[in-house]
């Protein structure tokens, strides 16, 4: 996010020197474009600027194949389809070989589930671009999404039907291209390393899978968006797979930390709650689970909830310094806030 921000400000900037430069305006709505994608920037929360910047782009170069296709997926979010089409179709005609242009046409038709198309057109462009970690990644998607819709197919898992043959293949495939994308890029390819994981589970590869969590875990300089994803999948995986509710609850904590306002903090934090509530259903006692709560109340502003909690916990595991540095936290906090 932060060079996308500069870059967004390099070419404000250039414009008010000269603003119907085609390629600065282009650079600008690109630059838009990217931190629309990113939670928890300011652009996500008005996420149809760029549209605007690629119309004009468009309007001072009708041939911008480029430009088409990223307008072409704004408007697939807002549900105008029938210009999206028109525009995806245009630039395909105008740049039949250029690969962001496949490659964005191609996003397109596998977001409207034309997966075959999409899949031809990566080809293609992996065909000119052979190590593109961001082509194999799409590709992978590709055949992730077939996969998911056979496995509702309950021959798939019989050796003896064609369709469990079918599924193998499909995993081969998810599992080379995924792999491929992060091959060379493990910091920044924390997307391809989950759904590759993702793929492992459910082949029953839980070692495989294991490991690649192992790795992720132990990344530094992550974007904490993509940590936060990383402690979710890793303590679902725990939780469930592992049946480990002791690492799972780590991970989902690590992640709730992490104060972004995205999903993985939320299904997180869901998955805390319920943990804590099995929990203390069966034992009241239990200082874990009385932290945990003490925690959640902590994240969600309940300060005198959270110390009551806290308290608790600490009668029952008295010399734990996470507990300890917790409430003094929040007891300071509180009587600042009172004193005020």
């Amino acid at each position: 996010a932060p060079y996308y921000e500069e870059a967004k400000e390099c070419f404000e900037k250039a414009l008010e020197e000269d603003p119907n430069n085609t390629e600065w305006i282009m650079g600008y709505a690109t630059a838009l474009y990217r931190l629309e994608a990113i939670p928890g920037t300011p652009e996500k929360c008005k996420s149809n600027q760029s549209m605007n910047h690629l119309r004009r782009v468009l309007e001072l170069d009708p041939d911008e194949s480029l430009a088409m296709v990223m307008l072409a997926l704004k408007l697939q979010q807002i549900k105008q389809k029938k210009e999206a089409n028109e525009l995806v179709e245009r630039a395909l005609q105008k740049s039949p070989d250029v690969p962001k242009v496949l490659r964005n046409a191609a996003k397109f038709y596998r977001l409207e589930q034309a997966v075959e198309k999409a899949i031809e057109l990566l080809e293609k462009a992996l065909g000119i671009t052979p190590h593109s970690s961001v082509l194999h990644d799409q590709i992978g998607m590709c055949y992730r999404l077939q996969l998911l819709e056979l496995f509702k197919n309950p021959l798939c898992s019989d050796p003896q039907y064609p369709e469990f043959q079918q599924k193998m293949v499909l995993i081969n495939h998810c599992k080379h291209h995924f792999g491929k994308a992060f091959e060379h890029r493990p910091k920044t390819a924390t997307k391809s390393q989950l759904d590759y994981a993702d793929i492992c589970i459910r082949n029953g590869e839980h070692s495989e899978a294991a490991e690649v969590y192992s790795k992720l875990l132990k990344l530094e300089g992550i974007r904490p968006e993509n940590m936060q994803k990383i402690y979710l999948q890793a303590g679902i995986f725990e939780m469930y797979r592992r049946k480990s509710d002791s690492n799972a609850v780590n991970l989902f904590q690590k992640g709730l930390k992490i104060k972004n306002n995205t999903k993985y903090g939320k299904i997180c934090y869901t998955n805390l709650d319920k943990w804590v509530n099995r929990k203390l259903c069966r034992d009241a006692h239990d200082s874990k689970a009385l932290g945990v709560k003490g925690l959640l109340h902590q994240m969600d502003g309940h300060k005198s909830e959270a110390i009551e909690y806290f308290e608790k916990a600490l009668e029952f595991d008295p010399s734990n310094e996470e507990y300890l540095s917790a409430l003094c936290e929040l007891r300071l906090s509180f009587e600042e806030h009172h004193e005020l």
